[in-house]
């Protein structure tokens, strides 16, 4: 139809409602009728929450849903004191292991499935928790997603990958970033490297939210992000 959406749940279980379509086209009856049955149009920027009718409705956001941004110079060198910790730990990781890195094609599948699995068993996580079934699916669809990426060996094995989309010239949202923990320094030295050898410039990088998850709130914040954006949820007042 002429306003199309997708409905679903938030992390925190709300059900929202995400438009695709400029909500400053959309009349006010239009927006209360596809909100029966949904909490909240979400996520919206700053400027799309601008366009609604002043007074009709309520905007909240949470530091849950806040996108992590990181100007890529952050990973390049991890430069100054914050991140000297991220500095040693890569070149511990050089090093003690012979490194190589492998873009992502179908080739390279089985060897993100054996990292996959690896973190699950690593984190505890049985078959379907965490985040296990949409990684499954974008290793199996990386192409048709727009995901790119490397699979990352050390001594011949895989040890880590990363799926990475591009959201406009210079900006890319890291999607998937899978380490094992038998190897510190993983996930600093694969996101230098993408920073590095990523096909075009790079020159930010969007971690997406942390959901409210303490582990995910302190890995994301020690690489020091230059900003959070926050994803508004809109609620029709009354």
């Amino acid at each position: 139809g002429a306003w199309p959406c997708i409905s679903g749940r938030t992390y925190d279980g709300v059900r929202h409602l995400m438009p695709l379509f400029p909500l400053a086209d959309a009349p006010l009856d239009v927006l209360r009728d596809l909100l029966r049955g949904h909490d909240c149009l979400y996520p919206l920027a700053e400027r799309d929450a601008r366009q609604l009718a002043p007074g009709r409705f309520s905007q909240a956001g949470s530091p849950d849903d806040a996108d992590y941004l990181y100007r890529a110079g952050q990973f390049a060198g991890y430069p100054g004191r914050a991140l000297a910790h991220k500095r040693s730990q890569v070149r511990r990781l050089h090093a003690a292991h012979r490194l190589e890195a492998r873009p992502f094609d179908a080739s390279q599948a089985p060897a993100a499935h054996a990292v996959l699995q690896g973190w699950m068993q690593h984190k505890g996580k049985s078959a379907g928790e965490a985040d296990e079934q949409p990684c499954l699916e974008a290793i199996a669809h990386a192409a048709r997603f727009g995901l790119d990426g490397f699979v990352h060996f050390a001594d011949g094995l895989p040890v880590g990958f990363v799926l990475a989309e591009l959201l406009q010239p210079g900006v890319h949202a890291m999607r998937f970033a899978k380490g094992l923990d038998t190897h510190i320094g993983i996930y600093p030295h694969m996101f230098q490297h993408f920073c590095h050898h990523a096909a075009g410039p790079v020159e930010w990088l969007n971690f997406e939210q942390d959901m409210g998850l303490p582990g995910f709130r302190r890995s994301k914040r020690s690489y020091q992000p230059a900003a959070l954006i926050p994803k508004l949820r809109v609620r029709l007042r009354g």
